[in-house]
């Protein structure tokens, strides 16, 4: 028999009244929301143990600024918490390593071929594994441009979605994600750029 999933309204009462079991319900049922979007966007230098438990601490801690409104779950106040949370630490590590053309295999230098060109129709038929190659030309982004993108693009999320989860309004989004696209193609072309210095 399928057991019934508590209702989370009223574990965030019991939560703000102090419950320990409310406390250790609440952590099991969201548990999976929130690890995913901390293996999502985890830092380098970070266990996603350590950022999860980050991310419960300050749901705890803002339980009480937490407000509920028709039509939007718990989850979705959660899930902010725990991408802003991520952010947060993405930006305190400030890691942005520079990737060279010396660095891509001949599959993803086609591929970043691809990207900067604006005649081709059809991404490259090729053994390259894209979902690698593209979290190594997201790190090049600033954390908000790799939030969105990722998001967009790794995740296949909406834009109502992404303004759920992360806050920015509906425009806000799109507008980020037009500038993430064209800062991306800027990186490809800057890393393009360099093949003839690292040839000679």
């Amino acid at each position: 028999m399928e057991m019934k999933q508590p209702d989370l309204a009223s574990l965030v009462e019991r939560v703000r009244d102090g419950e320990e079991d409310a406390f250790r319900i609440f952590m099991e049922v969201l548990y999976p929301t929130v690890i995913r979007i901390v293996r999502s966007h985890l830092p380098v230098r970070q266990l996603e143990e350590d950022l999860a438990q980050e991310v419960f601490v300050r749901v705890f801690k803002r339980i009480d600024q937490y407000q509920a409104r028709p039509g939007i779950p718990v989850t979705h106040w959660v899930c902010r918490v725990a991408t802003t949370t991520c952010l947060d630490a993405l930006r305190a590590e400030r890691r942005r390593p520079e990737l060279r053309w010396a660095d891509l295999s001949e599959d993803q230098a086609e591929w970043l071929q691809y990207m900067v060109a604006d005649d081709q129709e059809e991404a490259p038929h090729s053994d390259c594994d894209t979902g690698e190659f593209l979290e190594k030309m997201l790190a090049q982004l600033s954390v908000d441009d790799r939030l969105v993108m990722h998001l967009l693009y790794m995740e296949d999320r909406s834009v109502k979605e992404i303004s759920e989860q992360t806050g920015w309004s509906i425009p806000g989004v799109k507008v980020r994600a037009f500038r993430a696209r064209r800062r991306l193609k800027k990186v490809a072309m800057q890393i393009q750029s360099t093949a003839r210095y690292e040839e000679v």
